[in-house]
């Protein structure tokens, strides 16, 4: 069927149900569809009138495919699969398939308690997902000032500080059964499950038992504890008695726009909501429950035990997609939380709405602009690089990408510079643009639409040559002069033309704080290489740190005053004996001036 034309193309595709693909003029997969009448949906693509995101999707599709299936549940998973191969610039992924992390008690001779954003194959229990990160930490820490279990990852040879502070049962130096470990984790278990009482009744006998221990700054810690902990449970007003993990998830739509709102609810109480918007390609009930999908078997996301939502057609599909419970409730409290996370959607849609479109004012607008100005097309993929390094030492480089207008931080990349010895800015740069499109043609990923290089036409001409060395002269290439203040000057286009831009305009605005991201994620490297560097240096000829310790350092602190301030106990959790801990320390104090320096 090569060459056919998407017209004729579309007189061929049956009248069954399946999945859709549609590719761009490069090959690649933009976008993939289901639908229960595969020739409807197609057809309505290249009929009448659609959004702007839409129009300009249609704009990109050189050709399509179909796979038919057997039914609406067998398209939805094929749907699903194919999404997750190819990862279409223009399917939307919920909540930015963010996953959330885990509170894990390990199942291991001597239990610990941690955080883990991994809920696969867990041995030990497992509680969450907790979607405020932050509070998942600071449970953790709670809890383990609390309960006495090992802070260790591996057990030491002598007791550390958490023993003398009565904070772990030291298994390093007595017989400890794994019967004596029961207690703590049924309490724990049931404060996670949401027991708030208990946990405020533990740390209220510590705080007394500290004061008469006359141990008063101990005493005044766990105080604070207490308060903190009354605050928060008070401030939980919505509360279901069953204890069951459940999330709400509700929906409003309005102009080709939907919006997504959810209700993460843990031991019977909501602990975070969740919302983001969406122009939508289709039906706003199908994708609806598309993203309900995607969020739960894409992302890292534990299934809770109920999903809550409104009424849709395709709710036993969607059942089944995901095995667990979907319902759909008609009435009582669980009916008025379903009401609540869709008014909590309707009243955010217009808001949302707004927000976008002055987002697009700022982003997308401008390089529609960028694009007549420099004469290609729409360069919705925009790779951008710097330079970064001090009187020609700890060279590196480093690339941002921005998609629509906004930046991707996934996709971003640092290099260290291997063949170039020097302030070399020309050929640093065809080091860096040789290595970054070597990989793009080696592993077939996306090409981007321009390429962008912080500096004025040396810098040009220096990634065009390479990207003609390796067939790549297509994907234009522009600079961001600078003036002498280092500031944003003009753009230098692929013909080495100097283009000046109203500085008030969104354009420059745009291209500024991309100039000003690269610069930011370059200088930053550069600093972590410089620091790294020092560190590595100021740790030789330390007793006791040899070079398995060292890593252990430099892979836990960024730079020496990070380790001088690091606590003793943080220092014990790493495996570092008392005696290391202080040889490391003297070593490091003794040498304030000199170290100083170096990292400065």
């Amino acid at each position: 069927m090569a060459g056919i034309s998407i017209r004729d193309k579309l007189k061929l595709v049956p009248k069954k149900p399946g999945c859709y693909l549609m590719y761009n003029a490069k090959g690649e997969v933009i976008y993939v569809g289901k639908a229960k009448i595969l020739a409807n949906r197609l057809k309505s693509y290249f009929t009448g009138s659609h959004d702007a995101k839409t129009t300009r999707m249609v704009m990109d599709i050189d050709t399509f495919e179909y796979i038919i299936t057997s039914s609406e549940l067998e398209a939805f998973i094929l749907e699903l699969n194919l999404i997750k191969e190819h990862r279409p610039r223009y399917n939307i992924m919920l909540m930015d398939d963010k996953s959330y992390p885990y509170i894990y008690i390990t199942d291991e001779e001597h239990p610990r308690i941690l955080t883990t954003r991994s809920h696969k194959n867990p041995k030990g229990k497992l509680f969450g997902p907790y979607p405020n990160a932050k509070a998942a930490k600071e449970t953790v820490e709670l809890l383990n000032k609390v309960f006495p279990l090992r802070k260790c990852r591996h057990l030491p040879k002598k007791e550390c500080l958490y023993y003398s502070m009565g904070q772990c049962i030291a298994p390093c130096i007595h017989k400890i059964e794994t019967t004596d470990y029961e207690p703590y984790i049924q309490s724990i278990t049931r404060i996670l499950n949401g027991n708030d009482s208990e946990l405020v009744e533990l740390l209220e006998e510590k705080m007394v038992s500290a004061a008469e221990n006359l141990e008063f700054e101990r005493a005044i810690e766990y105080r604070e504890m207490v308060q903190n902990l009354k605050e928060t449970i008070a401030k939980q007003k919505i509360v279901m008695r069953d204890q069951v993990t459940r999330d709400i998830v509700g929906f409003a739509y309005k102009d080709d726009i939907i919006s997504i709102q959810i209700f993460h609810m843990r031991a019977g109480k909501i602990v975070k909501s969740s919302s983001d918007v969406f122009d939508i390609h289709g039906d706003p009930e199908e994708t609806f429950t598309d993203l309900i999908v995607q969020f739960y078997k894409l992302g890292n996301h534990l299934l809770p035990k109920e999903i809550l939502i409104p009424y849709v057609e395709n709710k036993d599909v969607l059942s089944k997609v995901l095995d667990t419970k979907v319902i759909v409730p008609i009435k009582g409290d669980k009916k008025k939380l379903v009401d609540l996370v869709c008014e909590n959607a309707q009243n955010n849609l217009e808001q949302l709405k707004k927000e976008r479109m002055i987002k697009a004012l700022r982003t997308v607008k401008p390089l529609e602009e960028l694009a007549k100005i420099l004469d290609i097309e729409y360069p919705g993929h925009i790779e951008i690089f710097d330079n970064s390094n001090l009187q020609g030492q700890h060279a590196v480089s480093a690339m941002v990408v921005y998609r629509d207008g906004k930046p991707y931080k996934k996709d971003y990349r640092k290099f260290r510079i291997k063949t170039v010895e020097g302030a070399d800015d020309y050929h640093t740069m065809q080091e860096v643009i040789k290595r970054r499109y070597s990989r793009v043609i080696r592993e077939n990923l996306p090409q981007p639409d321009l390429i962008i290089v912080d500096g004025g036409t040396p810098q040009v001409i220096s990634a065009q040559k390479m990207l003609d060395e390796l067939g790549l002269e297509t994907i234009p290439v522009m600079g961001l002069a600078k003036d002498e203040r280092h500031k944003t000057r003009a753009i230098i286009n692929s013909d080495l033309e100097e283009i000046t831009i109203d500085k008030k305009s969104n354009l420059f605005l745009l291209l500024e704080a991309m100039q000003n991201e690269v610069h930011r994620f370059a200088i930053t490297f550069h600093r972590q290489v410089r620091s790294k560097t020092a560190l590595e240096s100021a740790l030789d000829n330390i007793k006791g740190i040899g070079k398995q310790r060292k890593q252990i350092l430099m892979k836990n602190f960024d730079n020496i005053e990070d380790i001088k301030k690091a606590s003793h106990q943080k220092l014990a959790a790493l495996g570092f004996p008392p005696q290391v801990i202080s040889n490391l320390m003297c070593a490091l104090n003794g040498s304030d001036q000199e170290s100083n320096g170096s990292i400065q």
